[in-house]
């Protein structure tokens, strides 16, 4: 068990990592876009397919095609985990390295965007200081990396959850 969800959770952080790397080209090609968002989700989706592998790799192999839904999702809790962690690990490296101003291109993207919508300037100001509050925190690498960690868990656990329902079997 601990070598597929070792491995799986390996396989699935390297996609997310590639895809990462591949996100951050475009955004020091073209700088931030409006479907940074999106792309960045359907890759976190994308990488936890193979939470869905492992977990029918395990069922399939080591428990001669019967698992329940408890021992399916811890399965691919953990192969998640891994990825999660490969995730993070990913972009600490590339904010330091790569992207140092991330943060004020973003705040700069963010509140042009809100300018050219015709927000009303207070509004604008208040995002500002809330966002300029944000960076701050997100100076202390212990915030940026439970931050981060925070992106991808949740499309994890629900790839975890839609993994063990599918894949159960008495």
């Amino acid at each position: 068990m601990k070598k597929i969800i070792l491995n799986y959770g390996l396989y699935s952080g390297a996609v997310s990592a590639l895809l990462m790397a591949i996100t951050t080209y475009s955004i020091k090609q073209n700088g931030i876009s409006d479907n940074g968002a999106l792309y960045g989700y359907a890759g976190m989706i994308l990488s936890m397919v193979f939470v869905y592998l492992g977990v029918r790799l395990f069922r399939d192999r080591d428990r001669n095609g019967v698992i329940s839904f408890g021992e399916a999702f811890k399965v691919g809790g953990l192969i998640a985990l891994i990825s999660c962690a490969c995730y993070v690990v990913t972009w600490l490296l590339i904010y330091e390295f790569v992207l140092p101003d991330f943060m004020e291109q973003y705040i700069a993207y963010s509140l042009d965007k809100m300018k050219a919508a015709g927000k009303p300037e207070v509004d604008i100001e208040q995002a500002r200081i809330q966002m300029a509050d944000a960076q701050e925190m997100y100076k202390n690498p212990l915030y940026r990396v439970a931050f981060t960690f925070i992106e991808p868990l949740p499309v994890a656990l629900l790839m975890s959850l839609i993994s063990a329902f599918i894949l159960k079997k008495k």
